[in-house]
C-alpha cells in the first residue's frame, strides 16, 4: 500500500503541465469584470419558476392520466385468446 502511495507521487511529480501564460488574449485579460448582483431577485425568479411548473403540471394531470390508461389497454393481447386458440387448432 505503501509502495502504490509512493509511486503515484513520485509518477505525479515527473508531470509535465501545459504553459498558461499568454493562453487568455490581452483584451480579454484586461477586459471589465463583471458586476455583482444582489441574490435576492434571483431567488425570487426562482421561486417564481417553480409555481409555473406547478401550474403546468395541475393542467397536465387530466391528460396524464388519460394517457395512462390508453396505454394500459394496449398491454393486452392483439389477438383475444379464444380466436387464438381457433387459429392455432386449425393450423395443427
Amino acid at each position: 500500500m505503501r509502495l502504490t502511495a509512493f509511486l503515484l507521487i513520485t509518477l505525479s511529480a515527473c508531470t509535465q503541465f501545459p504553459e498558461l501564460d499568454g493562453t487568455i488574449a490581452p483584451e480579454l485579460a484586461q477586459g471589465a469584470t463583471p458586476d455583482l448582483i444582489p441574490l435576492g431577485p434571483l431567488l425570487l425568479q426562482a421561486e417564481a419558476a417553480d409555481q409555473g411548473a406547478a401550474e403546468v403540471e395541475t393542467e397536465l394531470s387530466p391528460r396524464l392520466a388519460n394517457l395512462r390508461t390508453r396505454a394500459a389497454g394496449l398491454r393486452g393481447p392483439v389477438i383475444a385468446p379464444a380466436i387464438r386458440a381457433r387459429m392455432l387448432r386449425g393450423v395443427r
